[in-house]
């Protein structure tokens, strides 16, 4: 076992004082024994509405916290990286059952035509009026941030998209790549 050095105690200090250095100093001491605990990976593979937010306010809190962060979009999660991304962010009722409607309606119904947007304008409308930020606001905070925005290699190559489809600032790789990432984290999600 290593022994700490124990941490120094000054008179003049006040014991709050004392007691919130001695626990930040304890704090870097970690952080520089296993760098690894400031690090998340994150997997974003779906591309709708109500799922367009978890990796984006992840990988934003990630960063305000002093994490190094990744986030690796596959399959439908690259939509959210693309420079027309809006005009498809949409949530559908029909695949989300726990979705709350104004007024109870059966299954058949919001499978009709024009649910879809209506969902899509409830769900912008409830977040805007809470106060929330956008799809495209949090995006670019991950992006000021230094969050690390990967898009899928395999997954473009499949749907046929070019690295021109992309905002500026988003990097390319493949799975290994970021699972080499993904292995020095200690915070690895699946969103």
């Amino acid at each position: 076992m290593v022994a700490r050095p124990e941490p120094a105690v000054t008179p003049d200090e006040p014991l709050e004082d004392t007691i919130r250095r001695i626990v930040r100093e304890e704090v870097e001491r970690a952080f520089r024994r296993d760098p690894a605990s400031r690090r998340l990976c994150l997997i974003a593979s779906k591309g709708t509405l109500d799922w367009a937010y978890p990796p984006f306010i992840l990988g934003s809190a990630a960063a305000a916290a002093g994490m190094e962060a990744a986030i690796f979009f596959t399959f439908y999660g690259l939509n959210l990286l693309r420079k027309d991304f809006d005009r498809t962010l949409a949530v559908s009722p029909v695949g989300n059952p726990a979705m709350p409607m104004p007024v109870p309606m059966p299954d058949i119904v919001t499978a009709l035509p024009g649910m879809k947007a209506l969902a899509t304008g409830m769900m912008k409308g409830l977040f805007r009026q809470k106060g929330v930020a956008s799809v495209r606001e949090l995006r670019d905070v991950c992006l000021e941030s230094g969050v690390r925005l990967i898009a899928c290699t395999m997954t473009m190559e499949v749907f046929g998209y070019t690295a021109d489809d992309f905002v500026p600032g988003v990097e390319f790789g493949g799975a290994g790549a970021f699972l080499s990432e993904a292995r020095r984290s200690h915070v690895t999600l699946f969103v």
